[in-house]
């Protein structure tokens, strides 16, 4: 046992950098290689048709079918120049994941032989089996049908040698099965709301489009440990491990030289993100062991989150072909930071940014103004929801673990920004704004000329923090769906927007004039949003007092955060801005509630299976050793003196009985708590019992476990140990 453990490592350490080649083009060149992007379509579709389905793309125009032959005609054409011989409608199913069934292009030619096709209904639509997927009850398992549907505005692209086509995924009777439906639109929603308050200050908007930037944390594992470690294997995370004497208490990792094996997977994944029309800007060490970052230039929120599930995908593959594993678990390793992805959102008409101050007139600046407050507005009237849309069994680990934002939803503005809000509410209205004919506004509020790009210092305890030209949502899951998140908070947006547009109407049709109403309902929101503003530590414990005392959702238990998606605020919200329905939201929490079980049971079971089979027998068969040694000794010396010389032995030896023994009765403990929670019905209260009665026993048994691994000797221990995972080059 202990010789396979050290052969492992001492392959993982003779392990070389994979050789790259790189194109001979500057990445510029041939960025988007493998999609068909403008230019493409440009190239192989007719003048009329490219023209139209830019029309689509860019206005939300309706897809004309008749153009789909057409269309279809310049993919194959462009996907035979490149080898490809399959397609596939690409989706992203309930499951987290990605999900494709490839087709070849072949048909039968009526003669007996074979003509390779690619008609325009293969491209807009497909049947995949829905039946497997997760529905919530959505659809029974012997109602197999689900459609899946071209989305035109997520470009087509090329992996190996399939044409992949990102769609949409729904039942037979309409309801989303997927996360990029809702999405699509949430975005049109929050698109509509922010129109018609731009135009109240530049008539000439006529799109308002949602950015995202996500920030992609992960580790890297060496594969032959990773493949040495069954619980990293089967869960993602370690479920047992001590700390290594050394980790990240040096800070000596994050932003350091980047290791060489690693720069090669580094260098490799960008050159086919590149390719895959994926912006890769910034890479570099995070600051655990073997913990890094990559990060892409804004997108359009609906291609970013495209582009985030295409790259999880593809570091995974890369990764193999480097010697690594790719771990995007939160929390995979306990006492070292777990990992992020940060959403970077943002919105911007076909003239601007809404959020960049600040701007070259009054009116811009009220502008950045409202569009700040009523984010602030949407994200605290749904802060509960909010934190729902991030919240997993994995992510649960990492929130509030002073590395991460806490299971709060706050918002931190910064001091300028803090202090033109509260000069804004508390201010005399008559002296703070006035109108003189053609002059326009004037707005006497000396802090707007100051108000810079990253004018404010950061606060990473806070979970929603404006940073210069966008807010960062730093609490989404470093394997999560960034879809989740998104059409909540632009859901979220789009209702206050909404809403504000509303009353400044009711005040304008009343006879008050249009900045005089603008004002009069800032300010009342600023008042309104007050709770979820906070620039303080967010990991205080005066910081949760202070919180529930201002109403904000304090809950930590992950299946019962869920709940909020429920809610009647909820519900109405998402009916409401036309993005989901009731039975749609109650059957994505049967899917939240049965995932996060199954979670919790998995690694309840990996833990067992360990603990009996890995860690009981190497604690007992050292035990054998000593107690064989202590006999030895009193073979050898006189009672007295091998009293003397096995006493710390014997110290063992009663340690390890007594760990062995709470192992034992804590695994049958956790087994029965499962028994006692599989046999609930309702998935609500079947994934409170697993958090409530079954997480907590697992907790238990690591401690046990992890002070066995200071005691029984290295050389039996069969488990990487967290030195070795961590500090393979």
């Amino acid at each position: 046992m202990a010789n396979l453990r050290f052969e492992v490592v001492a392959e993982a350490f003779r392990k070389r950098p994979v050789e790259v080649e790189a194109p001979k083009e500057r990445p510029s060149e041939y960025f988007g290689k493998f999609v068909f992007n403008r230019a493409k379509m440009y190239k192989y579709l007719p003048a009329d048709v490219y023209e139209k389905l830019v029309d689509v793309i860019d206005n939300g125009a309706p897809l004309d079918r008749s153009i789909a032959d057409a269309v279809a005609k310049g993919m194959k054409q462009w996907a035979d120049e490149n080898g490809v011989t399959h397609y596939t409608h690409w989706f992203q199913p309930l499951t987290e994941g990605t999900a494709e069934k490839h087709d070849a292009f072949v048909e039968h030619d009526g003669k007996g032989g074979m003509i390779e096709k690619f008609t325009g209904k293969l491209l807009v639509q497909q049947e995949p089996d829905a039946s497997s997927f997760p529905s919530g009850g959505i659809r029974n398992t012997f109602e197999a049908r689900g459609y899946s549907a071209w989305d035109p505005t997520s470009p087509v692209f090329i992996i190996d040698d399939t044409l992949c086509i990102p769609t949409i995924f729904i039942s037979y009777t309409g309801e989303a099965l997927d996360y990029k439906a809702p999405l699509l639109r949430a975005l049109r929603s929050v698109n509509l709301a922010a129109t018609t308050v731009a135009k109240y200050f530049d008539p000439a908007v006529k799109k308002v489009t949602a950015n995202l930037g996500w920030e992609q944390e992960y580790f890297l594992i060496d594969e032959s440990l990773y493949s040495a470690r069954p619980d990293l294997m089967l869960t993602g995370c370690t479920l047992m491990g001590h700390d290594s004497a050394k980790n990240q208490q040096m800070d000596d990792h994050y932003f350091g030289t980047i290791p060489e094996r690693v720069q090669a997977f580094m260098k490799d994944l960008e050159i086919q993100a590149l390719e895959l029309g994926i912006p890769c800007k910034t890479r570099h060490n995070e600051v655990a062991p073997n913990q890094f970052e990559l990060a892409p230039i804004f997108e359009e929120c609906n291609l970013a989150v495209d582009h985030n599930m295409l790259l999880m995908s593809l570091m995974k593959k890369v990764a193999q072909h480097h010697g690594f594993r790719v771990l995007l678990h939160e929390k995979p390793f306990a006492g070292i930071n777990g990992s992020g992805k940060h959403n970077n959102w943002s919105l911007s008409t076909d003239t601007g940014v809404l959020l960049h101050g600040p701007g070259k007139t009054p009116e811009d600046n009220l502008r950045f103004v409202v569009f700040i407050v009523e984010t602030l507005m949407g994200v605290y009237k749904h802060n509960g929801l909010i934190k729902a849309s991030i919240m997993s069994a994995t992510n649960a680990h990492r929130l509030g673990a002073n590395e991460a934002p806490p299971a709060i939803i706050s918002s931190f503005l910064g001091k300028q920004l803090s202090d033109l809000l509260a000069h804004i509410e508390k201010s005399d209205k008559e002296n703070l704004f006035s109108v003189k004919g053609k002059q326009g506004m004037k707005l006497d509020i000396p802090e707007i000329p100051e108000l810079l790009i990253d004018n404010t210092d950061r606060n990473r305890t806070s979970p929603f923090a404006f940073t210069g030209n966008r807010f960062e949502f730093r609490a989404v899951g470093s394997e999560a769906n960034c879809a989740s998140a998104m059409i909540a908070l632009n859901t979220a947006v789009a209702e206050a927007l909404t809403n504000f547009s509303a009353r400044v109407d009711a005040l304008i049709a009343k006879g008050e004039d249009k900045i005089s109403a603008i004002i009069d309902i800032v300010r009342e929101d600023i008042k309104t949003s007050k709770p979820i503003h906070f620039d303080g530590n967010g990991y205080s414990d005066e910081w949760i007092e202070e919180a529930k005392r201002r109403g904000l959702d304090c809950e930590t238990s992950c299946p019962v955060i869920f709940d909020r998606y429920l809610d009647e605020d909820s519900i109405k919200m998402f009916e409401n801005m036309n993005v989901m329905h009731k039975n749609e939201l109650e059957a994505r929490n049967e899917v939240k509630w049965e995932t996060y079980t199954k979670k919790i049971q998995i690694e309840a079971r990996v833990m067992g299976d360990l603990s009996m089979n890995h860690i009981i027998p190497v604690a007992t068969h050292y035990q054998s050793q000593l107690a064989k040694n202590v006999q030895n000794m009193y073979d050898i010396f006189p009672e007295n003196e091998a009293s003397n010389l096995t006493a710390r032995n014997k110290e063992i030896i009663k340690e390890i009985a007594e760990r062995t023994q709470s192992i034992e009765t804590g695994v049958e403990e956790l087994v029965n708590a499962r028994k006692v929670a599989n046999k609930i019905e309702d998935a609500r209260e079947r994934a409170i019992a697993y958090h409530d009665t079954v997480a907590p026993k697992m907790e238990e048994i690591r401690y046990q476990i992890d002070k066995l691994e200071l005691i029984v000797s290295d050389e039996l221990w069969t488990l990487p140990k967290y030195r070795e995972l961590l500090f393979i080059r």
